[in-house]
């Protein structure tokens, strides 16, 4: 790569890196959580507002822009034909759960590090990647592809953006998702999302209602049961209420593709009224079998555990849980990997269910695999190498982006999992999700130099 090219990056990033921090701030304060469709808001109004939004940065960044009726918006450098480069990222987020120590909507700065929801999940990743479009634009660089910076509506609960998007505009030649971890992944498990659903019906558990979202591992749960008598410990805090009580159960969140290092509260509920003896014969039956993905989430103790060779194993969680219709419902997150199917897991899940309950199918994305020697997938790879210095290969995850809806597509960045970070540091769909602005500035020109690379491309 050039000098004057590297130089002109920095210069650039310097320049406008208060810009930066200012937009991702604007998107932060919008609520763009997926709500019940209205006139012209297909996700809602927080999601439709966010991306409005995210179209005006990118016009005031001197950019062209289209809006695609709200399910998804994009802005473009170079003109807009059909044979096209791009990069996805989304607007709308996840619920903003417990934890928090001030409003995840106003964004904060402490030690270098953004603390808000959607920082990193994505509404800072969206705004880096306008402004690798923005620099493209003012260099005048002549572009043998057009670019164009996605603005999707609808990632956290079903990806309809893209599927309209696809339905109705040509696929781009290559598109990569800052939505994801460096340096680059090239292939993702399986995505199997289902409901388990007791037989028995609520007796001595009369309410359970715990986690915002089936993606996402929560950190607290709550419980209104009949007992005698029962004492708080350090997980579950139990307040008498009239003739119940009330059980609060406390965990460690984060995303279901990672649940290592978490603890789920749901689980943690569970376990105190099994070893309380709260549950009736019944609810007992149901419970410790509701139980099992929280105390191994390899599948092992529901006789999917799995792995395939390029990827890590087979990992299960429950997101929510709570009484619905007279019987209690948990959710199913699996990320698998290829050598098992969707129709198997349901049919194992079913097995092992066995007479107190039943497993329903919601969700089947595939696994895909991408080969990590292909020419576009090395353009990014080098940019990534030449910036870091890591001398890194692209890598498989369990994580479910954008990269998978495309035909040709991959994950990369702007998070780092090898890097240690201050403990007051939130995950993305934890509390105080957070991210650090040293590491998005560099993601900015790793992109730029990636999509200067894909450029020489031969598509």
């Amino acid at each position: 790569m050039d000098r004057k090219i590297l130089d002109s990056i920095d210069s650039f990033i310097e320049k406008n890196s208060d810009s930066i921090v200012r937009d991702i701030s604007r998107l932060v304060s919008i609520n763009s959580i997926e709500t019940a469709p209205e006139e012209n808001a297909p996700f809602g109004c927080g999601p439709k507002k966010a991306l409005e939004l995210g179209l005006e940065i990118a016009a005031e960044l001197g950019l062209e822009t289209r809006n695609c009726e709200n399910y998804i918006g994009y802005a473009s450098v170079g003109g807009d034909g059909d044979k096209y480069l791009a990069t996805i990222t989304h607007l709308d987020i996840v619920p903003s759960g417990d934890g928090w120590k001030a409003d995840p909507f106003v964004m904060r700065e402490r030690e270098g590090y953004l603390i808000g929801r959607g920082v990193i999940d994505d509404k800072g990743p969206s705004v880096i990647c306008l402004y690798a479009l923005k620099y493209l634009k003012e260099q005048g660089i002549k572009l043998r592809y057009p670019v164009r910076a996605l603005l999707g509506a609808n990632e956290e609960t079903g990806m309809g953006d893209v599927e309209y998007y696809l339905a109705n505009y040509p696929a781009p030649l290559f598109c990569f998702s800052p939505d994801a971890n460096f340096p680059l992944i090239c292939g993702e498990k399986g995505i199997w999302g289902g409901n388990m659903l007791s037989v028995c019906s609520p007796a001595n558990v009369l309410d359970i209602h715990g986690g915002f979202a089936s993606n996402a591992i929560p950190g607290s749960c709550e419980a209104i049961v009949k007992a005698d008598q029962l004492v708080s410990t350090a997980d579950v805090t139990a307040v008498k209420e009239g003739e119940f009580w009330h059980l609060t159960s406390k965990g460690i969140a984060g995303h279901a593709s990672l649940p290592e290092g978490t603890k789920n509260a749901i689980g943690v509920m569970i376990d105190y009224i099994l070893d309380n003896g709260i549950a009736s014969t019944e609810e007992e039956k149901f419970f410790r079998f509701a139980v099992k993905p929280h105390h191994a989430y390899d599948g092992s103790l529901l006789g999917i555990a799995a792995e395939s060779e390029g990827f890590s194993p087979l990992t299960v969680v429950c997101g929510m849980i709570s009484v619905e219709d007279g019987h209690f419902k948990q959710t199913i997150d699996i990320r698998y990997v290829p050598s098992v199917t969707g129709q198997w897991l349901l049919e194992k899940l079913n097995e092992a269910a066995g007479d107190v309950a039943s497993v329903t199918f919601r969700r089947d994305a595939v696994p895909f695999y991408k080969a990590p020697d292909s020419p576009d997938i090395k353009a990014c790879m080098d940019a990534y190498n030449l910036i870091t210095g890591e001398g890194k290969a692209p890598i498989t995850i369990g994580g479910g982006t954008y990269a998978r809806d495309f035909p040709n597509a991959v994950g990369f960045g702007p998070e780092h999992d090898d890097r240690v970070y201050p403990d007051f540091v939130g995950s993305m769909h934890g509390a105080e999700e957070a991210v650090s602005k040293e590491e998005l500035l560099e993601a900015l020109k790793v992109y730029i130099i990636s999509l200067l690379n894909l450029e020489e491309v031969d598509f």
